[in-house]
């Protein structure tokens, strides 16, 4: 490549990269927001395993030791599911 066509390759690479920056942000915010799709999924499929182990007869305490939540958390999900503490 002769100098005229370096230097024109050069200029439509930089002229390429703020098209190429927007396209690559785009695409990580989707992904970001697509992650955060499935956390909040998973987190009402969790809510709802929860309050179906206790209308099956777990005791909350069982519920706290197996997930992890704390005691105010597991009563929360079972109030918000109208289930009052027991």
């Amino acid at each position: 490549m002769d100098l005229d066509g370096a230097m024109c390759a050069l200029k439509a690479a930089e002229e390429a990269l703020p098209q190429a920056e927007e396209q690559a942000a785009q695409a990580a915010r989707q992904i970001k927001a697509d992650a955060r799709a499935r956390v909040e999924r998973a987190r009402v499929e969790l809510h709802r395993a929860i309050v179906a182990e206790h209308r099956a007869g777990a005791r909350q305490v069982d519920l706290v030791k197996r997930t992890g939540y704390s005691r105010e958390r597991v009563r929360q999900i079972l109030r918000a599911a109208g289930i009052e503490a027991e």
